[in-house]
């Protein structure tokens, strides 16, 4: 079969074409969404890695923290970390020139390794008192932190308020030593042993 020159010159180009359809269909397509998912899962790796770099950075700021904390008060004893923070409530309270009417703590029975105390402190004064007690609080490297905070008026138009904070307050028994109100939990062998 004898193809003149305009037959050869269409069975040329439909060839291209379909040629680059079949290319296109099964190497170039293929190729490109590889790539797409390629990168997707790149930034997401990298994504991983700067969170991993994050949480392996706030692990080294935490641990300082928690240095200072031990440091400043993170008491074995639960009488030692209540008496701890009712005496700095009490002497945040006078600097602040507020009158505290109840300061009550409350040791919660909880299996934990930091088990926990909450405190409920009640008291009076300006709004530049309690802002100070609040700020001294928050800021002290006691450990000690703001659960709940509650400021009226006691009287309409004047500077003068009534709060109720709840406080908590952790403390770290010794290794081995079950925190206060935990029982045993492993059963005993007829005998008593």
């Amino acid at each position: 079969m004898v193809l003149n020159q305009r037959e050869r010159y269409i069975l040329i180009a439909t060839a291209v074409v379909v040629g680059a359809l079949v290319l296109d269909r099964f190497v170039l397509t293929p190729l490109l969404a590889q790539r797409a998912t390629t990168q997707t899962q790149i930034e997401k790796l990298r994504r991983q890695v700067n969170e991993s770099r994050s949480i392996i950075a706030r692990r080294d700021q935490m641990a300082a923290k928690w240095q200072e904390m031990a440091r400043a008060g993170l008491k074995s004893d639960p009488a030692e970390a209540e008496s701890q923070i009712l005496h700095l409530n009490r002497q945040w309270a006078e600097d602040s020139k507020l009158t505290l009417s109840r300061q009550k703590p409350d040791r919660l029975t909880e299996k934990s390794r930091l088990p926990v105390i909450a405190f409920e402190v009640s008291g009076a004064g300006r709004m530049e008192g309690v802002s100070r007690l609040l700020w001294r609080i928050q800021t002290s490297s006691a450990p000690i932190r703001i659960t709940e905070v509650q400021i009226r008026s006691r009287t309409e138009g004047a500077d003068d308020l009534t709060f109720q904070l709840r406080l908590s307050t952790v403390y770290s028994p010794p290794a081995g030593s079950a925190p206060a109100g935990a029982a045993s939990t492993r059963p005993q062998r007829p005998g008593g042993t």
